[in-house]
Order: structure tokens, then C-alpha cells, then sequence
């Protein structure tokens, strides 16, 4: 189930995002790239250069994190696992959590220091433990990114750390956070703590945001002299939350100005409805070749639209469905849209998909189905 609700939370990174009327547009940011999404619908509110390939610096923790989480999610990793520390560990350079050589550390207390401390240490020492090796858990986070739909990241560490094949977008760090954020919320509250001690020596979140507004709960900051300072942030007000992401930032201060300009921006301009529950059936079609003769369509997760605040009431939805539907249809496969428009423009793209998987009839049900869609077809 969590495979399905990955698969359909890719199709919603991927909504139409178009300007409309009566918003504001913001003034450009000091930084090189930016995107501001809002997490329920995956509307696109803000961005420039979102697609434009740049160093993540350590924003990278943040894929390193979701494969970790992911080992923990299906019992191949525990909280109270004793992880060795490799002397290449231990060597890493850059922001540390002061783990020892030789030494063991839980995986509780590493990813703490992966995310707080924005230990490189730390998560060298967890991807050697994970994959052996760190260039082979780095094939790992690559084969994930294609998973998710980041079509323009290529890691080659998982810290990081320059390296001219390491870059990755705006945009691809939204479709990574808000992927972290949907399947694995029990720890995506590391990410609120502001400070963590290890080794007796005490270390603060570098995400200042934290401490400026109460509605921001994450995530990752990230600095070197050639990635700039970059920032992911995501914050919640009133049962929405909205993902920040600006990368390249000339001075420290400028990627949490900016940060707090976007989500001050999505929050102030645009609202989030609930337009269709999990399991609801919207629509039913006439499925050819299969045990049923009708498919119903629907929705297998809560959908969302975002729009400009006060215009839910000027919203149009339309219907847009295949022509011909054949078996096996399985649970998820999309057969049509819900078209929303807003001014004569189309704001956003929703799949609509099957709600029940459907073999294929017998032999006599599809040799009909196949002599009625013959004749359908020459008179149409």
C-alpha cells in the first residue's frame, strides 16, 4: 500500500502549475534557485530555476535519511542497531557529530546526528552499514531518486559534499520532502529538534527557522562555498503545510529570509480544500474483456486543490475519461483526469484511477467483447 500511495504522490508532484490572476507575484529572492509547493495538493505556488541543476550541499542528508528510514520502515534496520565507525567514517570532513573510530553507536543516536548535526560521520558510518560501501549507497540513492521522478539529481556521496557528477534541483527536493514527509511522519519530527548532544559536546540545529516561527517543523539546511547556502523548510498553519526549497544562496541569512518570504507568501495567497476522499467512487466505465463488465473509478488517496484565497466558489471541475477500458485493469492504473479550472485556465490535473483490480472474463465473455467492439467500431 505505501508502494501505491509513493506512486500516486509522484503523480500529484506533477499537477499543472499556472499563474492566476489577483496573486501577487513575489520580488526575486537572492538566491539561485527556488520552489514553493504546497504539500496536500502539490500545487506549485512559487519557483525560479526550479528545474535548473545545482549542488544540494548537505540538503543531500535529506535522500540519505529516506533510505535509512525506509530500511527502518520495513524491519531491515532497527533504532537499537550497534553501527561501527570505519576509520572513513571518522576521516569524512566537515560538519561532524564527533563519532569515535572504532567505536559503536546506535542508529537512534546516528540519526540524530544525521539530522540535527548535519554529521557527515554520521552518515557515512550509516551507509557503510546499510550498503558496505559509501560509492555503493550512493547507486542506492540514485535507483531511489528515479523511483520517486527526480529526473535531474545524480549523487555520488551521501553527505554532500562537491563533487561535479552531485547535483540535483528545486524541484526534485520538493518531490524528495514531500515523499519523506507522507511515508514517514513518525520521523519527521527528528527534524524539529533543535539541538543534540553526543559525546558530551552539545549541537544546535542549523535551521534558524525553527526558532523565528512556530509554524515551521523542518527540515535540512545545507552550505558549501561552491553549493552556497541552501535551506528546506516546511511548516504547518491551520492543517496545511507548505514545502520550501532555495538553493544558492550568497550569505547565510539570505536563505532564511527568503525561506520565510515563500512560506509566508503561500500561506497569506492561496488556501487548500479537500475536494475527494480515499475510496471514493466518482464514476463508473464500461470495462471490455474482463470479469466485470463496469469499472469504477475513483480516488485511492485524500485529493487536494489549492487555489487563491476566496475564489473555491469560481473553480470548475471536469471529467476526462479513456475512451475504451480493457482487463486486466489492476487497483491504482489511471483511466482518465479531473480536470480543475479557475479563470479559463487549467490549475491542476487530477488522476483518476481504478478502485479494484479486474482479471481477464473467460474465452466466450471475450470473444463477445471483442465482436462488440468490432461492430462499434465500424459505425462509429
Amino acid at each position: 500500500m505505501k508502494r501505491l500511495s509513493h506512486v500516486l504522490g509522484l503523480v500529484a508532484a506533477l499537477w499543472v502549475s499556472t499563474a492566476v490572476a489577483m496573486v501577487p507575484e513575489l520580488p526575486e529572492l537572492p538566491v539561485r534557485g527556488h520552489i514553493l509547493v504546497d504539500f496536500h495538493s502539490g500545487r506549485v505556488l512559487s519557483e525560479h530555476n526550479s528545474r535548473q541543476r545545482l549542488e544540494p550541499a548537505s540538503i543531500t542528508k535529506i535522500m540519505s535519511a529516506y533510505l535509512f528510514y525506509q530500511r527502518l520502515d520495513n524491519g531491515l534496520l532497527s533504532l537499537d542497531d550497534q553501527v561501527p565507525v570505519s576509520r572513513n567514517a571518522y576521516q569524512t570532513i566537515g560538519s561532524r557529530m564527533f563519532i569515535e573510530v572504532g567505536s559503536l553507536v546506535s542508529v537512534k543516536d546516528l540519526l540524530r546526528g544525521v539530522v540535527i548535526q548535519s554529521g557527515n560521520d554520521a552518515t557515512v558510518a550509516l551507509a557503510e552499514y546499510i550498503a558496505g560501501s559509501e560509492a555503493a549507497f550512493a547507486q542506492l540513492m540514485n535507483a531511489t531518486a528515479s523511483e520517486l521522478g527526480m529526473q535531474d539529481s545524480h549523487f555520488v556521496n551521501s553527505t554532500g559534499l562537491p563533487d561535479p557528477q552531485h547535483y540535483t534541483t528545486a524541484s526534485d527536493i520538493a518531490i524528495l520532502a514531500r515523499a519523506l514527509i507522507r511515508e514517514f511522519p513518525e520521523y519527521y519530527q527528528l527534524y524539529s529538534e533543535r539541538s543534540f548532544t553526543y559525546n558530551n559536546i552539545e549541537q544546535h540545529n542549523r535551521n534558524r527557522l525553527l526558532w523565528r516561527d512556530p509554524s515551521v517543523d523542518g527540515m535540512k539546511t545545507g552550505h558549501t562555498s561552491s553549493a552556497g547556502y541552501c535551506l528546506v523548510s516546511s511548516a504547518q498553519r491551520d492543517n496545511r503545510r507548505l514545502i520550501a526549497v532555495v538553493l544558492g544562496a550568497e550569505r547565510v541569512s539570505d536563505r532564511f529570509e527568503a525561506s520565510q518570504q515563500l512560506l509566508n507568501y503561500g500561506f497569506g495567497h492561496f488556501e487548500t480544500y479537500q475536494l475527494y476522499t480515499a475510496g471514493q467512487v466518482l464514476t463508473d466505465v464500461r470495462l471490455w474483456k474482463g470479469e466485470k463488465s463496469v469499472l469504477p473509478l475513483g480516488f485511492i488517496e485524500d485529493t487536494f486543490v489549492t487555489l487563491p484565497k476566496g475564489r473555491y466558489d469560481d473553480m470548475r471541475a471536469g471529467l476526462r475519461i479513456n475512451a475504451r477500458v480493457e482487463a486486466p485493469v489492476f487497483r491504482g492504473d489511471a483511466f482518465g483526469s479531473v480536470l480543475i479550472r479557475l479563470d479559463d485556465q487549467e490549475i491542476a490535473t487530477i488522476p483518476l484511477v481504478a478502485l479494484q483490480d479486474v482479471a481477464l472474463g473467460g474465452w466466450f465473455g471475450r470473444f463477445t467483447d471483442r465482436v462488440l467492439l468490432t461492430v462499434t467500431g465500424l459505425f462509429n
